[in-house]
């Protein structure tokens, strides 16, 4: 592959527009409302690492399509990113409810005890899965852990390649100036998009892993990732189908 100028730059521009594609408000949202459930902020890197993976994978393979049919393909795929956009907004208020689910299934935990009399079931006030016997977060802030693929990251991603503003970077696809610099603009793109996901996770995380060891406050901050993940998607489902732009990004 000659490295030109054009070729430099489109390269450049894939890995940026990767950078600052996962900083989009609805990807933030959905990680939001799944970056808690360790309670270990170094853990995000992974889960993010993981989104972005899925993210790229159905950006590639369609990027890929594109670079081989041009246009016929792009204009199919842009009457169809709609649908796609609103299969995120229904994803978003899955995860929303997901958490408050969680939250409300957390509080009750369910023994069954052997006595004379045999076998019965109590069911008492829970502590939370976050806590073991002696009150410690199972995954302590400084403890980054091995190195992990998470499938329901991977497939949040998934869902979220198609649709939204990755519209944007495959408008360019049909331009460059050879297949293998658009293979390497893809890639460049979904590395990106990792890294700058992962990072975002690590952050979102933080809240959780300080607040790890406060039942409530660990909750109430897992209940706003909720509450705006069930109001994200919403009104993301609402201006796909009204034709409005209550969501001016």
């Amino acid at each position: 592959m000659d490295l030109n100028s054009g070729a430099l730059v489109a390269l450049t521009l894939g890995f940026l527009l990767g950078l600052k594609h996962a900083t989009d408000a609805d990807h933030v949202v959905a990680v939001s409302t799944i970056v808690g459930e360790d309670r270990n902020a170094w853990r995000g890197l992974w889960v993010g690492g993981s989104w972005g993976l899925g993210h790229t994978t159905p950006l590639l393979i369609l990027g890929i399509v594109i670079l081989a049919f041009k246009e016929v393909v792009l204009d199919q795929y842009e009457t169809v990113a709609p649908a796609f956009e609103f299969g995120v907004g229904i994803m978003l208020v899955l995860l929303g409810a997901q958490v408050f689910w969680n939250l409300r299934r957390r509080r009750l935990h369910v023994h069954e005890h052997a006595h004379d009399a045999g076998p019965h079931v109590h069911i008492h006030g829970s502590h939370g899965p976050d806590t073991d016997a002696g009150g410690e977060a199972p995954h302590g802030f400084f403890h980054p852990g091995k190195p992990f693929f998470r499938m329901k990251s991977y497939t949040i991603g998934v869902v979220h390649g198609l649709a939204g503003s990755a519209a944007v970077m495959l408008v360019l696809l049909p331009t460059l100036s050879s297949f293998w610099v658009g293979i390497g603009y893809l890639l460049l793109f979904g590395v990106g998009t990792m890294l700058s996901m992962a990072a975002i996770t690590l952050l979102l995380g933080i809240p959780f892993a300080l607040t790890g060891n406060r039942n409530r406050l660990s909750g109430a901050v897992a209940s706003v990732a909720g509450a705006g993940s069930l109001a994200f998607g919403g009104v993301l489902m609402y201006d796909i189908t009204m034709g409005t732009s209550l969501i001016p990004f």
